[in-house]
């Protein structure tokens, strides 16, 4: 259903992380056509290096966004309670270190209360367990598995930036005490940037060039045939009136928020949860338009410049020392998620879930001195990405075509991801530089 998505002109702009995509898709079409094929030598894992962990995941289980009519479920004060292993103490600062950048979101969200007392989109104690559960899985598989990092927190190791939202701030907190066992040698930073030029998300909100190509799309999503029938089902399930605003979007977000924390839900939603999710994801993709290359870039274009931007340092022999860390934590979302997994051809179709992640190991070779990739998602590795994927493999079609072009990524002025920069880029000048002229792509 979504193969179209998966072509050259997605994957052109956006450097080493869409070259390795593009490599497994040749990979995964080369077995299917030549299985066996003499070309392809196993690697010994025992001669990799592991050199640097990216973790890109979604917040823990929270309240829902906005509530639907009719609804049932009741959100307790008690559920904000804070389970005493989650406690560590942490700063939040701006991308240049300085005071942490007002939330407009939070602003939003303390307008809406759900019945119970809570405010929409609060982080609940399920979640924080949640995050605390992945910060243990991190560690053992980076701290006892393999003694990658330290066993406490030490700044000069991990770097840590989240968007600035205070369920996203906190479910950051909770994954570094399971990670860390609550203990550290520094001081604990969590960088956040302005909404206005946020890029963890598709920043549909100040990025001009992007709410302009996807204007109208999420309400054209719920006349699509097939979505409107089922819409129209769940609607008069549940006694909502089809011109009230709800779609499967705000559907999904109940339902799931409901479900996780054994809420009592309404009996139509219990009954269609799983279409509701699975028309969920139709939504999301009609809203991005999995033809539209240019949406894809703006959406998560610069975050992925950030992810590359990060590898390039690491394999590069001239950075120096100090200038990288062994982990980078990024804070994120499912819309970033979704878009980010399409681009690298690991998406399942299915929502990503409260407190899921995207792990990308990066190895050397001890020997060859080549570089090799491993993806993660939702802590199992990737069917269709695996070491053995070389970044820079001169054999790979892609690579010998991109060597032909200048990336406009590694011209654009984006910031990077330490907190180094002190003149703010605006979401719809980085978008302008990923758009390729036409004609340019391979």
């Amino acid at each position: 259903m979504i193969t179209r998505v998966f072509s050259v002109r997605v994957w052109a702009p956006v450097g080493v992380l869409t070259s390795l995509a593009y490599c497994v898709h040749q990979r995964r079409v080369a077995r299917a056509e030549t299985p066996g094929a003499p070309g392809q030598r196993p690697v010994d894992r025992s001669l990799l290096e592991l050199k640097m962990v990216q973790v890109v995941f979604r917040h823990g289980a929270r309240s829902p966004l906005k509530p639907l009519p009719r609804e049932q479920a009741e959100w307790n004060l008690q559920l904000l309670e804070v389970p005493p292993q989650t406690q560590f103490d942490y700063t939040v600062t701006n991308l240049a270190g300085g005071l942490k950048p007002h939330s407009p979101f939070d602003s939003q969200y303390r307008k809406t209360v759900l019945k119970g007392g809570m405010f929409a989109g609060q982080l609940t104690n399920v979640g924080m367990q949640q995050m605390f559960a992945l910060g243990q899985r991190l560690r053992k598989s980076y701290v006892e598995d393999i003694p990658f990092l330290s066993p406490t927190f030490n700044p000069l190791e991990v770097f840590v930036r989240s968007t600035n939202i205070y369920r996203n701030l906190e479910s950051t907190r909770c994954l570094l005490a399971g990670l860390f066992q609550s203990q550290k040698e520094g001081p604990i930073v969590i960088h956040t940037d302005e909404a206005s030029s946020e890029v963890l998300y598709p920043n549909y909100q100040n990025c001009w060039s992007l709410q302009e190509r996807t204007k109208g799309r999420r309400q054209a999503a719920c006349l699509q045939p097939g979505i409107s029938e089922d819409l129209q089902k769940v609607k008069e399930g549940m006694g909502i009136a089809s011109n009230d605003g709800v779609d499967f979007l705000s559907l999904l977000d109940n339902v799931a928020a409901e479900q996780v924390h054994s809420l009592p839900s309404c009996p139509t939603l219990r009954r269609f949860a799983q279409m509701i999710e699975q028309r969920a994801v139709d939504t999301a993709l009609y809203v991005m338009q999995r033809e539209d290359r240019e949406s894809l870039q703006m959406a998560v274009g610069p975050f992925l410049h950030i992810l590359e931007s990060n590898l390039r340092k690491v394999m590069d022999p001239a950075t120096a020392p100090g200038k990288t860390r062994k982990l980078y934590l990024y804070a994120a979302h499912d819309v970033t998620l979704m878009p980010l997994l399409i681009i690298l051809g690991i998406f399942d179709h299915k929502w990503p879930p409260f407190a899921v992640d995207l792990t990308m190991e990066l190895y050397q070779h001890r020997e060859s001195k080549e570089w090799f990739v491993q993806l993660y998602y939702r802590g199992e590795a990737s069917l269709k990405v695996g070491v053995g994927v070389r970044w820079h493999d001169p054999q790979s079609p892609f690579w010998k075509q991109r060597s032909k072009l200048v990336s406009e990524l590694e011209r654009a002025p984006v910031r990077e991801s330490q907190a180094v920069s002190s003149s703010p880029t605006s979401v719809c000048t980085i978008c302008v530089t990923l758009e390729l002229s036409p004609g340019s792509s391979p």
